[in-house]
């Protein structure tokens, strides 16, 4: 390592266990706020010698902590900053999707291929989902993180957001679009993803005279969404920062103390998960895991500042591609995923549910918590695309297994910070599931593109 690097480095890790030292000790507040700036301006310092995407999107996290915690007022403006990127973000989805599907199987003709991708990934989601169920209602189980809280506490005020009902029909007619204009307005990706499968379908029957224009101007359209992805990662920084001081600067840190134990049951669970799941997976595949986390840092990393897969799933893409997955299975197993494989969602589910039973004084069997779980793996494939989806399965959940919707009010107030740690993990799951897919199929060749 350079010594232009090394400098910046060593400055940033010395003035950040200096102001750890000082805030645990209680110093000075004038003396600590210094050490807090200095420990920025450091980072900063190492990121501007470092020049890498993830080094900026991770410094943008302690600046923005920083501003959030200062400045609260000023923060509560920054909002319109993280939307902007997401936004910018969102309208590369529909069409990245829709031409890397059309291309991946009409480019190649393999029909065969098309529903062997479809079954293995659905086999393999359902596995892995069942057992990120599991592992939540044991997580919650153990630490009993609900038992004793106070739920007369909440405001007879409070209102819930209201949110439709979702009923099997309700659910089965989600997948399928009724207009494409509306799936792509709406962000739909799972009626864009069936659509396009669809479209792709009917034009690997065309004769290649009718084919090949469409053909190339679904692949020109993906290289362009590819590089309109590069440019608004210039900005992710800048995105990343707003929406953490954003955060910040609305609930303050005291939350982070708040609520402490059932958010460390879900960062426990999670961890868990990705150790004694994700990682025997991606060892049983021979899948490079310190190549795979390089590949995939820069998505993750943003799934975590924003609370959105949407904003992970561009980059995602392209790291995958050149990783070594072809651009065929990423397209079709990615998407898929983002409907069917939310690991972190699933996880976060069933212990969220026996969270508000806890929290409610209400004891719940063994097989009470059973169904519930079988129940979770049926009403958490179908809500992908509907706002405030993992809201309107914990209301659905607590109505179904008459539990009180108040304990929700106490998931609500540190739900952006438990939506960072499931979000990253959902991303995490479904680029390695592409991998996997990919590894099944024999096409996997590490660094091929």
């Amino acid at each position: 390592m350079e010594n232009k690097i090394k400098i910046p480095l060593f400055c940033s890790l010395l003035s950040g266990l200096i102001f750890a030292c000082m805030a645990i000790m209680g110093s000075d507040k004038l003396l600590i706020n210094l050490t807090s700036w200095f420990f920025i301006v450091s980072v900063c310092w190492y990121a501007i010698q470092k020049k890498s995407l993830t080094t900026w999107i991770v410094v943008s996290m302690f600046v923005g902590i920083k501003i959030g915690y200062d400045f609260p007022e000023f923060s509560s403006n920054l909002k319109v900053v993280s939307q902007i990127f997401l936004r910018l973000i969102k309208t590369v989805i529909a069409p990245l999707l829709f031409a890397t599907l059309v291309v991946g199987i009409a480019g190649h003709s393999d029909l065969k291929q098309v529903g062997r991708l479809g079954w293995k990934s659905l086999l393999y989601f359902e596995i892995v989902t069942t057992l990120a169920l599991i592992i939540g209602l044991l997580a919650i189980n153990i630490t009993q993180a609900g038992a004793g809280l106070d739920i007369g506490a909440i405001s007879a005020h409070d209102s819930l957001p209201v949110v439709p009902k979702q009923t099997f029909n309700d659910v089965l007619l989600h997948i399928f679009p009724e207009n494409i204009a509306k799936a792509v307005y709406e962000g739909q990706i799972l009626q864009i993803v069936v659509f396009s499968i669809l479209f792709g379908i009917g034009l690997a029957l065309l004769s290649e005279k009718q084919k090949q224009p469409m053909l190339h101007f679904c692949e020109s359209l993906a290289e362009v969404m590819f590089k309109f992805t590069s440019l608004v990662m210039y900005v992710a920084p800048f995105g990343v920062g707003a929406a953490i001081a954003y955060t910040v600067g609305k609930m303050g840190l005291g939350i982070l103390v708040n609520l402490f134990y059932l958010l460390a049951t879900l960062y426990l669970a999670l961890a868990f998960f990705l150790l004694f799941v994700l990682v025997p997976i991606a060892l049983y595949f021979r899948i490079p895991i310190i190549k795979f986390w390089k590949a995939i840092s820069d998505s993750v990393a943003l799934a975590f500042a924003t609370t959105s897969s949407e904003s992970a799933m561009p980059k995602a893409m392209e790291a995958l591609e050149k990783f070594g997955v072809p651009r065929k299975i990423v397209s079709f197993v990615l998407p898929l995923g983002y409907s069917f494989n939310l690991d972190g969602t699933t996880l976060y589910l069933s212990l969220a549910s026996v969270f508000i039973a806890q929290a409610a004084g209400i004891h719940l069997s063994w097989s009470q918590q059973i169904i519930m779980v079988l129940t979770l793996m049926v009403t958490s494939k179908g809500v992908a695309g509907v706002p405030r989806a993992s809201l309107v399965i914990l209301l659905g959940t607590a109505s179904s297994f008459g539990l009180p919707v108040e304990p929700i009010f106490l998931i609500l107030g540190i739900d952006e910070l438990m939506d960072m740690a499931r979000t990253s993990v959902n991303v995490i799951g479904n680029c390695l599931a592409a991998v996997v897919i990919a590894k099944s199929e024999n096409e996997f060749v590490i660094g091929s593109n």
